[in-house]
């Protein structure tokens, strides 16, 4: 068995800023590999709602094409200036210490990326609107489900449910590990 791949510098940076501020809720690495993927196909503007201390910031910066940026807001303030911080001297990364609803004002975007830990902020509707026609949305942070309709602590899963049957989507579920999954769905 071979060591897994290095993290990129603005990563490992991300995680020491990250843990200088107390703060391990984050991005874990197989879902931000799959961010740095997206973000590689992807030109324009990319979002994301949740900073945190800029984990999940980091990994899309670490494939985003020359021609893209990104724009992420966090609602702590202390968090948002940590996550700040890693970013200083790239003018293609902006971090909002606002309400992620701010970023309406902003798009639309070829890729947002949520957390799926507030159902309500990242319902469908509530997002469409943000997307570019071909853009992409990933939520994370779903255990994986091999059922229909999907159950999550013995309830079905409207969420997950939505956003892989609304039409205005072509979605699809990824595991990106034994316990975690995302959800990558493409605006028609």
């Amino acid at each position: 068995m071979s060591a897994p791949p290095e993290l990129p510098e603005i990563v490992s940076l991300a995680f020491a800023v990250s843990r200088k501020a107390g703060y391990v809720a984050f991005c874990r690495n197989e879902t931000g590999r799959l961010l740095a993927t997206l973000a590689a196909t992807r030109g324009g503007t990319m979002a994301e709602f949740g900073t945190g201390c800029g984990v999940g910031t980091a990994w899309l910066r670490s494939g985003m094409r020359d021609d893209a940026r990104i724009l992420t807001a966090e609602l702590d303030p202390r968090l948002a200036t940590a996550a700040a911080e890693i970013f200083t001297d790239d003018d293609r990364v902006e971090v909002l210490q606002a309400d992620w609803s701010t970023l309406h004002e902003r798009g639309p975007y070829s890729l947002v990326f949520l957390d799926s830990g507030d159902p309500e902020s990242v319902r469908v509707d509530a997002v469409v609107d943000l997307l570019e026609s071909g853009g992409i949305v990933v939520l994370d942070d779903f255990t994986p489900c091999e059922m229909w309709p999907p159950i999550t602590y013995g309830r079905v899963d409207t969420l997950r449910e939505e956003w892989l049957t609304d039409e205005r989507f072509t979605a699809v579920e990824v595991m990106i590990a034994p316990d975690a999954s995302a959800l990558i769905a493409t605006r028609r």
